[in-house]
C-alpha cells in the first residue's frame, strides 16, 4: 500500500497495553483508509480475532489495535502534530541516560 516513513517501536517491559507500536503514515485520507483497511483485512485473514479500529470515518488518524500492536495510520500534518512516536523513543533514550548515569 506504500506507506510511509513507517517506524516500529518496542514497548516490551515499557507498557501493560502494548508490546509493539507501528507508525505510519498515508499521504490522503482516502490512502490512509485503504493502508488500515488492508492491514485488516491481512489481519482477519490470519486469524486475528481480537482486532480493534478507530477513526476510519475521517481517516486522518486511524488506529488499528490487535493488543500485542498497536498500529497508527496518520496523514503527514497529523502526524507530525501529534508525534506520538517522539513520547516512547524519547522515554527509551531517558531510560538509556538513566542507565549510563547508574554505571
Amino acid at each position: 500500500m506504500k506507506a510511509e516513513e513507517t517506524v516500529t517501536i518496542d514497548l516490551r517491559g515499557k507498557s501493560a497495553f502494548s508490546d509493539y507500536l507501528v507508525v505510519t503514515t498515508g499521504r490522503s485520507n482516502r490512502h490512509v483508509s485503504s493502508i488500515a483497511e488492508n492491514v485488516t483485512k491481512g489481519l482477519k485473514e490470519a486469524g486475528q480475532k481480537k482486532l480493534h479500529v478507530e477513526g476510519m470515518a475521517n481517516a486522518d488518524w486511524v488506529l488499528v489495535d490487535t493488543g500485542e500492536v498497536i498500529l497508527h495510520v496518520f496523514r503527514p500534518e497529523v502526524r507530525e502534530f501529534y508525534n506520538i512516536e517522539r513520547l516512547w523513543t524519547q522515554n527509551t533514550q531517558d531510560d538509556a541516560r538513566a542507565n549510563l548515569k547508574a554505571v
